[in-house]
């Protein structure tokens, strides 16, 4: 679920309920996306395998476009979390929505 959908899901994962953060990703992507929301204090649950894989956060409030637009997750060394580091297509942290 890329961040333009902007829909908040709720349903099972692995029989617990969950705020579903992404569906039918990578194993790479669903490391990258466990590593950043566990750093952040969420407990994610992940069901499937190879590249089907679903992750959520047992977090039932948490909306992760909100979140990622109002930049509320840090990485491990304390940069504010962008979209376009959220989405992989970068791996430095800067609002690029505020850049002129």
């Amino acid at each position: 679920m890329s961040l333009n959908k902007g829909k908040h899901i709720v349903e099972e994962v692995n029989g617990i309920r969950c705020t579903i953060i992404e569906k039918g990703v990578s194993k790479a992507r669903a490391s990258f996306l466990q590593d950043l929301l566990s750093s952040n204090g969420f407990e994610v649950i992940t069901e499937g395998e190879a590249d089907q894989i679903t992750i959520g956060v047992t977090d039932l409030v948490f909306n992760p476009v909100i979140a990622i637009y109002q930049m509320r997750l840090k990485t491990k060394d304390g940069n504010r979390v962008s979209p376009a580091y959220w989405e992989q297509r970068t791996t430095i942290c800067k609002d690029e929505y505020w850049e002129e």
